[in-house]
């Protein structure tokens, strides 16, 4: 078992190498699009998932998953060539969801951020149902006033 400060390091080589022989390797123009964002490797360093995300249509994420699963051996090799490591990991491609789950949230933080200013807007022109102050307070008594003296 490797400690995990290498297998983080290991990460970090394998997306650097997937990317350069994507852009400068693999002629394929299904890839054109595709960005690298991250890699996990296992504690063993056998297996790594490398995540990717595709500027475009839902069309051109299928082909761009097909086009990494075809240049799947090409890519072990570089990994195994540049990192100089024993065993070359497996590399297993996942879309990462990160970018649409950030698109949700901004969207849903729009979303209530509209609705706090309508909120704000009805609650400039409201005005109280009853009392501004309706808690009841005790009289003042002043000690002046000539009934209350003794």
């Amino acid at each position: 078992m490797a400690d995990s400060a290498r297998a983080r390091r290991l990460a970090k080589r394998i997306v650097a190498i997937v990317a350069t022989e994507l852009e400068h390797s693999v002629k394929d123009p299904r890839l054109a699009m595709i960005t690298i964002t991250a890699a996990t490797v296992t504690p063993d360093l056998r297996d790594a998932t490398v995540y990717y995300t595709v500027y475009g249509a839902d069309e051109d994420v299928e082909s761009t998953g097909i086009a990494l699963k075809s240049a799947l051996g090409v890519l072990r090799s570089a990994v195994g060539r540049e990192t100089g490591i024993k065993f070359t990991p497996t590399l297993t491609f996942v879309l990462d969801k990160v970018p649409d789950t950030a698109r949700a949230m901004d969207e849903l933080l729009n979303a209530a951020k509209s609705a706090d200013a309508a909120v704000a807007a009805q609650a400039a022109h409201a005005a109280y149902a009853g009392d501004p102050d309706p808690y009841k307070k005790p009289p003042v008594v002043d000690p002046d006033d000539a009934r209350f003296s003794a």
